[in-house]
C-alpha cells in the first residue's frame, strides 16, 4: 500500500511573532485506487494535507511521491475539486471541461476524440442534457458536478476532493455521494477526500484518517472502514458494523475537541488560582 506516500510531512508558515506549525511528521501510504477520507476540527490542517499532495504548497519538511515519483508543483496525475466550484462563468459547461482536455490531450486526441471524451465525462456524472448551459444556469449541485467532471477529464492518478458537497443541502449532497461512488467503482481512481461529514466519511471511505486538532497537527487515528461495496445508504443506517464506525469517528472528534475546549478552562483556573495565591500573599503581607 505505497501508491501514494505522504511520508514524514511536517509544514510551517511564516508570521509576525515567527513561525506556524500547521503539521507535524504527517505520514500516510495510500493504495491505488483506496478512497481515504481526512477528518478532523478545523484548523487541523486537512486542507494543508490537500494542498500539498495537488503540489500547490510545498511541505516545510519530508515530500510526497506517487507512483514512485516525487510530487513537487501541480500536474494532471492529480485533479482537485474545491468546494468552490471555480468554473469559468462565460463558459458552458462543455468548455469548461473543454478548458481541461485541450491543455492535457492536445497533440495527443484528435478533435473528434476530445469531443466524444469531454461528452463520455459529463455522462460520468449525468451532466450530458445541460452541457451547453453556463453555471448562471446551473443549480449548486450540478456546478459541482460539472467540476467532478473536469477534474476526471484529465485522467488523475489521484482525484483530490476539498469538501465538495460542504455547501449543498442535504439531498442534493446524497445525490452526489451516489454518483461518486458509482464513479469511483467504475474508474477505480484512488481519492482522498477532506469533509467535516462523519456519516459521509463512513459512507464513501476504505479508510478514514482522523487528524489531531493545530497547530502542529498529525494522523492522530486511522479507522478501517470494512464494508462491503457497492453501499446503499437506506441499508447501512441500520447496519450495526456502520455504526460502529460512526461512534468511533464521533468518539474520536469529541474527545479532541473536549480537550481543546478545557485548555482555555484550565489555562483560566490556573490564572485565577495564581490571583487568589496573590491575593493571600498581599493579605498576610499587610496584616
Amino acid at each position: 500500500m505505497n501508491y501514494l506516500h505522504i511520508d514524514h510531512v511536517s509544514m510551517e508558515f511564516p508570521t509576525p511573532k515567527g513561525p506556524f506549525k500547521a503539521l507535524d511528521n504527517v505520514d500516510l501510504r495510500i493504495g491505488k485506487g483506496e478512497f481515504v477520507s481526512l477528518i478532523g476540527h478545523s484548523g487541523c490542517g486537512k486542507s494543508t494535507v490537500l494542498n500539498i499532495v495537488a503540489g500547490l504548497l510545498q511541505a516545510t519538511r519530508g515530500g510526497i511521491s506517487l507512483d514512485g515519483k516525487e510530487v513537487d508543483s501541480p500536474g494532471p496525475d492529480r485533479g482537485v475539486v474545491f468546494q468552490n466550484h471555480s468554473l469559468a462563468p462565460w463558459l458552458t459547461a462543455y468548455q469548461n471541461v473543454e478548458l481541461a482536455v485541450r491543455q492535457v490531450f492536445k497533440g495527443r486526441k484528435t478533435r473528434a476524440e476530445m469531443r466524444e471524451w469531454i461528452r463520455h465525462n459529463l455522462a460520468l456524472v449525468h451532466m450530458e442534457h445541460a452541457m451547453n448551459k453556463r453555471p448562471d444556469e446551473l443549480s449548486g449541485g450540478m456546478k459541482q458536478r460539472v467540476g467532478i467532471a473536469r477534474a476526471l477529464s484529465i485522467e488523475p492518478k489521484v482525484l483530490l476532493l476539498d469538501e465538495p458537497f460542504g455547501a449543498l443541502d442535504a439531498l442534493t449532497r446524497a445525490h452526489l455521494q451516489d454518483s461518486l461512488m458509482e464513479i469511483h467503482a467504475d474508474l477505480g481512481n484512488t481519492v482522498i477526500m477532506i469533509t467535516h461529514d462523519v456519516d459521509e466519511a463512513v459512507l464513501l471511505s476504505d479508510r478514514i484518517v482522523m487528524m489531531t486538532n493545530g497547530p502542529a497537527a498529525t494522523v492522530g487515528q486511522v479507522l478501517e472502514i470494512d464494508l462491503e461495496r457497492p453501499r446503499d445508504r437506506v441499508a447501512l443506517a441500520d447496519s450495526s458494523h456502520y455504526n460502529h464506525y460512526r461512534q468511533e469517528v464521533l468518539r474520536f472528534l469529541y474527545e479532541k475537541q473536549r480537550k481543546v475546549e478545557d485548555f482555555p478552562q484550565q489555562q483560566q483556573r490556573r490564572q485565577a488560582g495564581g490571583m487568589v495565591g496573590e491575593t493571600r500573599r498581599r493579605t498576610v503581607g499587610a496584616g
